[in-house]
């Protein structure tokens, strides 16, 4: 997996993480950070570098190992906080939610193997270092995925533009909360297999959110009511 940014090269060399290979920016100024490099470095031109990757790279690309999914019973706790994402597709809205989660004290999240953004370059950076810090699953069936979670004592929410006020939802004891993806929202046969469905009450003429926006309200109010803000 290739992933770039000064701010998460600086993350994974504090981690410990196996770089295997660097692509840098030949009039690169941050000795500090070649210096700590302990592995082969490509010295190329900028435009190089624009084809590696497409987002801001500051001059630095650099090879990792694949990110290694959870499975399921890891992140299952006693009075647990999950979040799904089903099907999201935009990796910025990705590593935003993983942002927001991390701050919020949940416990892990759940992605769908088809259709569906992964952990890559761009997730890890818009996530700024809270990666590490968050545990992601990636399931081949949602639905299935839920009646498991349910046996284990959760309460599914799916979040929609028409349901209930999500302030009034009850998110204490084990939960977990869907978020749709952005063009689509949740699926129908999730919305249908859910516990509650939480609507964001609006005022403006837009009539939905960004999914990483919509998400970060949901997600502070169920952490609220659980006292783990």
């Amino acid at each position: 997996m290739l992933v770039f940014g000064k701010n998460v090269v600086c993350s994974l060399l504090d981690d410990g993480t196996k770089i295997k290979k660097a692509y840098i920016y030949k009039d690169f100024k941050d000795r500090e950070i070649t210096n700590s490099l302990n592995c082969p470095i490509k010295y190329v031109d900028k435009d190089y570098l624009d084809k590696l990757v497409d987002g801001l790279h500051q001059g630095i690309v650099v090879e990792i190992d694949d990110y290694e999914y959870y499975d399921i019973d890891d992140i299952i706790k006693d009075n647990g906080f999950i979040v799904m994402l089903d099907h999201l597709e935009d990796p910025h809205n990705f590593g935003a939610i993983i942002r927001t989660a991390e701050a919020a004290g949940v416990d892990g999240i759940i992605i769908p193997k088809d259709r569906s953004v992964d952990v890559n370059g761009t997730v890890m950076k818009t996530s700024v270092g809270t990666l590490d810090n968050m545990k992601i699953v990636s399931v081949t069936n949602l639905v299935n995925t839920m009646e498991y979670l349910k046996k284990k004592g959760y309460w599914i929410t799916s979040t929609d533009m028409e349901g209930t006020d999500y302030n009034k939802i009850d998110y204490k004891g084990s939960c977990c909360i869907v978020i749709g993806s952005e063009g689509n929202g949740v699926s129908r046969l999730v919305k249908e297999n859910s516990d509650f469905v939480a609507s964001i009450p609006m005022k403006g003429k837009v009539n939905s959110l960004n999914a990483s926006v919509a998400a970060g309200i949901v997600i502070f109010e169920a952490a609220r009511q659980r006292n783990e803000i």
